[in-house]
């Protein structure tokens, strides 16, 4: 009975969410058409889908997608995987935890963002300023979800597994990276957005192609359908990156019940 209705709960859930996207976009639109909603600063989602398939017809949507999708998937895989090495590193000593988690502590509480123009200083108007700039954000969303979801399995688990024998590696590699996935994945799909924060803030600064350089050169048009239309872009971008990491969570958790 229970595999019957979840899909259609599934499907109940979906109906709803688009019915209130569209009811939102139906009264966005209808706000501009009867003067309610000023279009300079808020444009109208009519205007938005044309600008947005001017920009198709010009071939911008292709390689500003593929610019920034590129920036931030290498941020999420560079910042993740240095993140989850040093957060298992840092978990499984004591010692190195208790010297060098105060100092992650620290780094944590400087605006990364105000780091952007000393990347590209250092980088130049390049891909790497723009991945440095994602890595630097998504690294310590990374780093303190791993550590917290390493340290809070049962110290019972992991004597047990000891006492049959298990290798310090082994414990890692069996136990605690396994106990942790949920809150790597978890932190991974939150992280999806501060890389492409940090990207799309690069772009800002220079850039010659990408979403960012779209929505800036947007606002220096006092286009506002582009912006908007870029910021959607960036919706959906996150959409398909965080659906990607939900369906590879469900493949390697199949003996861990997730939430839809």
């Amino acid at each position: 009975m229970r595999e019957r209705t979840q899909p259609a709960n599934r499907w109940l859930v979906l109906a709803m969410q688009v019915a209130l996207i569209a009811a939102a976009l139906l009264a966005w639109e209808f706000g501009v058409r009867a003067g309610k909603i000023d279009p300079f600063f808020f444009s109208a989602p009519s205007q938005i889908g044309v600008t947005i398939g001017g920009w198709w017809q010009h071939g911008y949507i292709l390689r500003d997608v593929y610019v920034t999708m590129e920036e931030t998937l290498f941020g999420l895989l560079l910042g993740g995987g240095i993140g989850i090495v040093l957060a298992v590193l840092l978990a499984s000593n004591r010692w190195l935890g208790a010297i060098f988690v105060p100092f992650l502590v620290l780094f944590n509480s400087i605006p990364r963002v105000t780091l952007v123009p000393l990347f590209i200083l250092w980088f130049g108007f390049t891909l790497w300023s723009k991945v440095v700039s994602a890595v630097v954000l998504v690294l310590f969303v990374v780093f303190f979800a791993t550590y917290d979801g390493i340290k809070d399995v049962d110290p019972t688990l992991v004597a047990n597994v000891r006492v049959m024998g298990a290798k310090r590696l082994d414990v890692m590699r069996h136990v605690l990276i396994p106990s942790a996935l949920t809150w790597i994945f978890s932190s991974l799909r939150s992280a999806v957005g501060f890389s492409l924060i940090g990207a799309v803030v690069a772009e800002y600064f220079g850039a010659q192609a990408g979403v960012g350089y779209r929505i800036q050169y947007s606002e220096a048009q006092l286009n506002t359908s582009g912006v908007f239309g870029g910021l959607f872009i960036l919706m959906v971008l996150v959409f398909i990156i965080n659906l990607f990491l939900q369906r590879l969570q469900r493949r390697l958790l199949v003996w861990k019940p997730v939430d839809p």
